[in-house]
């Protein structure tokens, strides 16, 4: 069985935010999770196109309508549900998906979720 880790509760992300967790074991890479409704979406806070974390400041990764995750480097933008770049540098790429659960009201991932 793999080991699992807590990543936050689900109240800790507003419905129709996002917010950055990072590593466990202060490496570079962190996290961004997602909440719409009951469900959250989970990648790896880092750009396809360059590598560099996708927001500029502290939980700011979505845009005005709340409708996309964006790169603030260079302004690609990424579907919430699957992290799939419609438009921007790296169009057709995507963000690297991170398997997460809400089990008991806690966003759930594998430990070892960061790359």
């Amino acid at each position: 069985m793999t080991e699992t880790l807590t990543l936050c509760r689900l109240e800790d992300i507003p419905d129709g935010e996002a917010r950055g967790f990072p590593s466990p074991s202060g490496g570079f890479i962190s996290l961004v999770a997602i909440r719409r409704g009951d469900a959250v979406h989970v990648y790896v806070n880092s750009c396809p196109h360059i590598g560099i974390p996708l927001e500029s400041l502290p939980d700011r990764f979505l845009d005005g309508a709340r409708k996309h995750l964006v790169c603030t480097a260079h302004g690609a933008r990424f579907r919430v549900e699957d992290g799939f770049c419609v438009s921007g540098p790296c169009a057709g790429d995507s963000l690297e998906g991170v398997e997460a659960r809400v089990e008991d009201g806690r966003v759930i991932v594998s430990a070892d979720a960061w790359p």
